[in-house]
Formats: C-alpha cells, structure tokens, sequence
C-alpha cells in the first residue's frame, strides 16, 4: 500500500479506504475486529463510517476494533442525516446538529477527535457559509482536524472552499462520490473540480454494489451486462479477479481517487486489496470504457469541439 496526501494537507492517507457502512447489522465486532486487522496489516489507515450507518451501530463497532490503536488510522466520520425522526434539528448541515451529530459520534467511537468529519449530504435549506464556519469552529475545538463534502453539487463544494480560503476557515480536503464504470456521472464535473482545486476523493460503490463483482442478473445484451462482460474479458486477460479491475480502473482513470473498500466479511477484503497488484493496460482501459458508452456531455463535450474556433488552429492539446 502507498500513501498520498489528503487534498492539500500534509496528512498521509492510503490508496485504499475501508467502508464500515456494513459494520454492526451485517459484521459483528469479532469480524469487523478481522477485518481491520487485514486492511491495517496490507497498510491501510483510514476508516470511513457515519452516525447514520446502522444508526450509530457503525461507529460503536468500529470505535471497538480500534481500541488500544486509535491513532494509528486516520478516523472518518459524517454528519447530516436524521438522528430523531421526529425532531426537525436532528438532521441538516446546520450548526446545531452538527455539534450534537459530532459529540454523539466521538462518544460512540471512543475518542476525543475525529482526523476527518464529512458533511454527509449538500442541504439546500442551510447556506454553505454557516456550515464552513461550524466545521471551522470544530477544527478550533481540536474536535476535528480536516474535512470533506460528500454527495454535494460541484458548485456546493467551490463556493464553500473558496469561502473558506477568502475568511480563513478550514477548505474542504476531500469529496466523496460514488464512482465506478457503471457510473461515471463524477467525470462531467466533479472529478474535475476536485482535480483543479487538490481534493482527493473518495469512491464509494466502485463495484456497483456488487455487480461488478458478479453478483448481477442483467441481461447480457443489456448496458449494464456489456459492462459487466467487458469486466470479466479484462480480468481474465490480466489474471485478476473481477473486482480487482473494477476497482483498478478507478485509480488508474484519476490519481486523486481512492476506492472504499467496503467488505463484510475477510475473504472480500482480501480479494479487493488484490486491485493494488494490478496494472491495466491501455488497451484494456479503452476496452473497458467502450463498453460503458458513457458521454461527458455538455459543456464538457462542445468546449472540448469548439477549441479550433476559440483558440485557432495552433492550440495547445
């Protein structure tokens, strides 16, 4: 496993993230327990939950597969989501719930602070500024020390980072978003936002929940099952599994991706760490993305056509 810097700051975080979304209702403390095991033993360091996952059962199990080496990963939760049904501050991105979501969480997973909190979801009822100054308070509290934005617009994510670099506050270090080549969405302007303003980001259902994986009964004329052909004829050309190229075309398509890897049990762990060992050739890359069909769009496309026009025929590639 090697290391890159989160975002633009000088914390160290590994290639691979593991997912603890599962943990609690589907792997109990002594799998779990495993689990991280394995990942920190292949060099990985950074934990990924949420208050909401299993409604706190998440945080509770992992905060016990780390205990006596809490430090020694990079800890992620989030906030937003409801916490009380019935109480309409329980959930938002808003400085109440945040402060309550974020006491509950460092209670649950037994430590005085997080290494990363991410906002959850983009909440249009709460303005971004209100939510960089909280996150920027936490971090001042010593309760925080980065942040991130998950499943927001790009345009959410450039204004709170450009506030926060206008009034000192703590920027945004990292993006989470789903990503996988049944879902290439982020390649119209979310990857490329983060790319531009040095955000790592974190994929989540890089195997599509599962279909990448072999674990689908699409038809095999289908979009979905073209894809998922396209997968296998990859993994048996590079002697790999399925999975692993899945989740390699993620790192090798952007050097700012890092898959979460979100096994339940040992054994999927192991087989989804293996995507380190693989390289994907050109060819196979092409072959791969072929098979998605996907399309930027505008206005990445029409840009993209109109450079002769803006720039002359003498532009820069």
């Amino acid at each position: 496993m090697q290391y890159k810097l989160l975002g633009r700051t000088g914390l160290r975080v590994s290639e691979l993230f593991l997912g603890m979304m599962r943990f609690g209702h589907q792997t109990d403390p002594a799998e779990a327990r495993k689990i991280v095991d394995l990942y920190a033993e292949a060099g990985g360091n950074v934990l990924d939950t949420a208050d909401y996952y299993d409604l706190g059962g998440s945080e509770l199990v992992t905060g016990q597969a780390i205990e006596g080496r809490r430090d020694r990963f990079v800890l992620a939760s989030k906030y937003t989501l409801s916490r009380d049904a019935s109480d309409p501050n329980a959930a938002g991105n808003h400085r109440k719930n945040l402060t309550l979501a974020l006491e509950q969480s460092l209670q649950r997973l037994g430590t005085d602070y997080l290494d990363l909190y991410w906002v959850h979801l983009w909440d249009r009822h709460t303005p971004i500024e209100e939510t960089m100054r909280a996150l920027d308070d936490a971090v001042r509290a010593g309760k925080v020390l980065y942040v991130g934005i998950s499943d927001a617009p790009a345009w959410v994510v450039a204004r709170g980072n450009t506030l926060a670099e206008w009034r000192g506050w703590t920027p945004f270090a990292g993006l989470q978003v789903p990503y996988s080549l049944l879902n290439r969405d982020i390649e119209r302007e979310l990857l490329p936002m983060a790319e531009s303003l040095g955000l790592s980001v974190a994929a989540w259902a890089t195997l599509a929940h599962g279909s990448l994986a072999g674990r689908s009964d699409a038809a095999p004329d289908s979009p979905e099952g073209k894809v998922i052909e396209a997968v296998r004829e990859v993994a048996a050309k590079v002697g790999a599994t399925p999975s692993q190229v899945a989740i390699a075309w993620t790192m090798a398509k952007s050097s700012s991706v890092h898959p979460i890897l979100g096994a339940t049990r040992v054994e999927s762990l192991r087989d989804n760490l293996g995507a380190l060992d693989v390289q994907l050739p050109p060819d196979a890359i092409a072959r791969l993305e072929a098979a998605t069909g996907f399309v930027r769009g505008f206005p990445s496309d029409f840009i993209e056509g109109a450079l002769p026009e803006v720039l002359g025929t003498s532009h820069l590639p």
